[in-house]
C-alpha cells in the first residue's frame, strides 16, 4: 500500500467543504450583538432564500437538521393532535420518535426500504382520516438513497388549509429541484453540513405564512426552537440566543458561491454525479438499492451476494483514504452509499470509482477494471460535452 493516504469524505453527511468558506472563518471576530453581524445575518437570511428558491422567512439555527426537525414539530402540533407520517427509512422514522416525545398522535404511511412513498395513500388518508394538523416527510430518504413525489404531495395536502405540509430536505436542497412557495411546501428543514459545504452545527426551516398561521395555535412547549420569537430576531439581523458565529460566517462565503455558481447548476451537478454512479455500478455489476425513484444527493448500492457491505467500506478507507457510508439500522452490512452533494465534481467522481474497482477487485468481485469509469466518462460526455 502506498505511504501516503489522503482522506476525502464521499458521505452524505458531513461533506467536503468549500475552501473559500473555511478561509473566511479564520479572519472571523464578530461578536453576535455588532452591526457589522448583523448586516451578516441579514444578506446570510437573504442568500438562503435563493438557496431555498422561496420568499418565505428561512430560519437560522445553531443545531442538527434533527434540531429543526424537532422544533417543526412542536411549534406547529399541540399534544393530542393528530399528524400524518410518512416513513421508508431511518430519517423518515425519527418523525415518529419526535411525534411519540410531544404526545402527539401519527398515523403512519410506509413504503418498503428502497421504495418510494406512495401518494396515493396520502390522498386516501387526507380524505378519509383527518383532520391532521400536518403532514411530515422527507424529501430525500438518505439512509436509503430514495426521493419521493414532493410536488404531488404538496397539491394534496396544499387542498387542507388547517394541514401543514412539513419537508425534511435536508439532503433534497442543492440536489433536487424544489419550489416551496409554487408546491406548498410549508415548512422546508435544511442543514448545514450537506450541499452547503460547510461543517455541521446549523439548521435552517423555511416557513410559509399558512404555517405561521397555525404556529399561533399550537399549544406545545418550546422555549430554544420558538419559531416566532426567532422570526422577530431575525428580521433585525439578530438570534434570540448566541449563534454559532463563525458558522454563519462560512454559510455566508459558500452562499454567495452557490450564487456565482447558480442553484441551478449545484442540482445539475449532483443530477450528473448521480446519474453517472448509477451507470457504473449497472457495469461493474452492481444492485441499485433504490427502485423506481432514485436521489441525486447519494447512490446507495447493494453489496455483492453473500457480501458484507462493511468489508467495502472498510477496504475504501484503508486502501484509499475515500470514506463511504455503510447501510443503516437493518440496512448496515447490506449496503453502501456513495454522496454527490456538496463540493464533489466529476473528478472526485472517476477517482471513487477507480478506488472502488479496485477494492471490489481485491475482495473478488468479478468484474473489468475501468469498466465503472468508462460507464460514468460516457454519461459525462453525454451531458456535458
Amino acid at each position: 500500500m502506498p505511504g501516503i493516504l489522503k482522506e476525502r469524505l464521499f458521505t452524505p453527511g458531513p461533506t467536503p467543504l468549500l475552501m473559500e468558506a473555511q478561509a473566511r472563518t479564520l479572519t472571523a471576530t464578530l461578536h453576535h450583538r455588532t452591526e457589522s453581524f448583523r448586516q451578516l445575518m441579514k444578506e446570510t437570511s437573504e442568500h438562503l432564500r435563493y438557496f431555498y428558491n422561496t420568499k418565505n422567512d428561512v430560519l437560522i439555527f445553531s443545531c442538527s437538521g434533527t434540531g429543526a426537525m424537532e422544533g417543526a414539530m412542536a411549534n406547529l402540533v399541540s399534544p393530542g393532535e393528530r399528524i400524518l407520517v410518512g416513513t421508508a427509512g431511518k430519517f423518515g422514522e425519527r418523525w415518529l420518535d419526535l411525534a411519540k416525545a410531544y404526545g402527539i398522535e401519527p398515523v403512519k404511511i410506509e413504503a418498503p426500504y428502497g421504495r418510494p412513498l406512495p401518494m396515493e395513500e396520502f390522498e386516501r388518508q387526507l380524505q378519509s382520516s383527518g383532520p391532521f394538523r400536518a403532514v411530515f416527510v422527507q424529501a430525500t430518504e438518505s439512509s436509503t438513497g430514495v426521493s419521493h413525489d414532493i410536488q404531488t404531495l404538496g397539491r394534496l395536502v396544499g387542498k387542507y388549509p388547517e394541514t401543514a405540509l412539513v419537508v425534511d430536505a435536508i439532503t433534497g436542497l442543492g440536489t433536487t429541484a424544489l419550489e416551496p412557495d409554487g408546491w406548498g411546501l410549508d415548512v422546508v428543514i435544511g442543514g448545514s453540513q450537506k450541499a452547503l459545504m460547510v461543517p455541521p452545527g446549523l439548521a435552517f426551516a423555511s416557513v410559509s405564512e399558512k404555517a405561521w398561521k397555525l404556529i399561533e395555535r399550537s399549544k406545545s412547549p418550546r422555549y430554544y426552537f420558538d419559531f416566532a420569537k426567532e422570526r422577530k430576531n431575525q428580521a433585525k439581523g439578530e438570534t434570540s440566543y448566541t449563534p454559532a458565529t463563525t458558522l454563519v460566517v462560512s454559510l455566508h462565503a459558500a452562499l454567495e458561491y452557490i450564487r456565482r455558481v447558480g442553484r441551478e447548476n449545484l442540482i445539475e451537478n449532483a443530477a450528473t454525479l448521480a446519474r453517472a454512479t448509477r451507470e457504473a455500478a449497472l457495469a461493474l455489476g452492481l444492485k441499485l438499492f433504490a427502485q423506481g425513484s432514485p436521489a441525486n444527493a447519494l447512490t446507495a448500492l447493494c453489496a455483492p451476494d453473500g457480501w458484507d457491505s462493511g468489508a467495502i467500506v472498510k477496504e475504501m478507507r484503508q486502501r484509499f483514504g475515500a470514506i463511504v457510508a455503510n447501510g443503516q439500522g437493518t440496512m448496515k452490512g447490506k449496503i453502501f452509499r456513495l454522496a454527490h452533494l456538496g463540493y464533489y465534481d466529476m473528478p472526485d467522481l472517476f477517482a471513487v470509482l477507480a478506488a472502488l474497482e479496485i477494492t471490489l477487485h481485491k475482495l473478488g468481485h468479478k468484474c473489468e477494471l475501468g469498466a465503472g469509469v468508462r460507464a460514468a466518462q460516457h454519461v459525462y460526455l453525454e451531458r456535458c460535452a
